[in-house]
């Protein structure tokens, strides 16, 4: 709802950025304004960045052994088939004895991918 106190912001983002930003807000029930907005509410609210920034790198280099990095990788994995198993989206798995990829749905069905 715009009201007489509202301004028009305009910002840069990457294309990608905002469509992957635009798909997730969707789901959550709002649209990007409506994200921003929450967003500055939190931040004023706090007093600060309503999450941490860190100079501290968040990529892999020194100090990961390939043990950690799979590690890291596998829980990750984990977490997004359990994301959607909770949401019941269908997760995408790999059938070794067939060599196929297929989709598995909630019911415990399998769609397989013929590409």
């Amino acid at each position: 709802m715009q009201t007489n106190s509202d301004v028009r912001v305009t910002i840069r983002v990457d294309k990608n950025l905002k469509e992957r930003a635009e798909a997730l807000f969707d789901r959550l029930g709002m649209n990007m304004s409506t994200a921003l907005n929450v967003f500055l509410r939190k931040a004023v609210d706090e007093a600060a960045i309503p999450f941490v920034i860190s100079a501290k790198s968040t990529g892999f280099g020194p100090g990961y052994s390939p043990n950690d990095v799979t590690r890291i990788f596998e829980s990750a994995v984990q977490n997004e088939i359990a994301d959607k198993q909770q949401r019941s989206l269908p997760v995408a798995r790999y059938d070794t004895a067939s060599n196929q990829a297929f989709l598995e749905f909630a019911d415990g069905t399998r769609e397989y991918i013929h590409g």
